[in-house]
């Protein structure tokens, strides 16, 4: 029985999720067109689409500590261990960001249309498409806005902690002297992981750690960068009080739902 509510509660998420895209698809796109109409989308999927799923999935937001909020443009990085982190993040910061994300996402109908608007798409197994991230990553840092990524390199092992990182992030950040904020989300991996088999309704916590600054990094510096952001999120996932990470992970290798 506990099986077939999980998956009813995850049929209800694409739901949830679907209604506001599908109802509000035309001024949404309309946005997109506009020469500076992307603060507008990123209005309404902040504070209309985003609260609607996690409040109608069951989940309220924690904030562990203060996010910074300024006017300057960021590179935003964070852990990434289930599908409601989008909602979160888009949460965590009133000043618009751009997500980086696959280009496979282009595929689901209503839905792709306007991520492949709104969002950096990348292709991770073309060279040409990877290059040209840098080059969009350009243009919206021209237009004043924020990037946010989520830098592991496979994320949907459920028995790893914090996959390494690639370097596209830190490589930006560098390259336009961008300071990073790295953000931890201690919960999703055990109350809503990728896979339909154990999980729960409840508050998330999110903290987000000591900004970083580049300004005075050389390239050289990246994969050093790359490195310390990983391990300053890991030790905060491994501190973590309640080890929920740590505990959804002792779940599924025990495969006890």
């Amino acid at each position: 029985m506990r099986k077939v509510l999980l998956i009813l509660w995850r049929i209800w998420f694409y739901a949830l999720s679907a209604f506001p895209v599908i109802l509000l698809f035309v001024p949404l796109a309309i946005f997109l067109l506009l020469p500076n109409g992307y603060k507008y989308f990123y209005w309404v999927a902040r504070n209309i689409w985003s609260p609607f799923v996690l409040f109608g999935m069951g989940f309220r937001i924690k904030r562990l500590n203060t996010i910074p909020h300024d006017n300057k443009s960021i590179i935003l990085v964070a852990n990434h261990s289930s599908y409601i982190d989008i909602m979160l993040m888009f949460r965590m910061r009133k000043r618009p960001f751009v997500f980086v994300g696959k280009k496979e996402i282009e595929k689901i109908p209503i839905f792709g249309y306007l991520y492949k608007r709104s969002a950096i798409t990348v292709d991770r197994s073309s060279f040409k498409s990877r290059s040209m991230v840098y080059e969009r990553a350009k243009e919206v840092i021209r237009d004043g806005y924020s990037i946010c990524v989520f830098p592991e390199r496979d994320y949907l092992d459920e028995t790893i902690l914090l996959n390494q990182f690639k370097i596209g992030a830190f490589k930006m950040a560098v390259e336009h002297k961008l300071p990073i904020l790295p953000i931890v989300f201690y919960d999703c991996k055990r109350k809503f992981p990728w896979y339909a088999t154990h999980g729960h309704c409840g508050s998330l916590r999110v903290r987000a750690l000591k900004v970083i600054e580049t300004s005075k990094l050389g390239y050289d510096s990246i994969k050093a960068l790359s490195t310390k952001v990983h391990q300053e999120i890991e030790r905060s996932l491994l501190q973590d009080p309640r080890k929920q990470a740590l505990k959804a992970i002792e779940i599924w290798k025990k495969k006890v739902f």
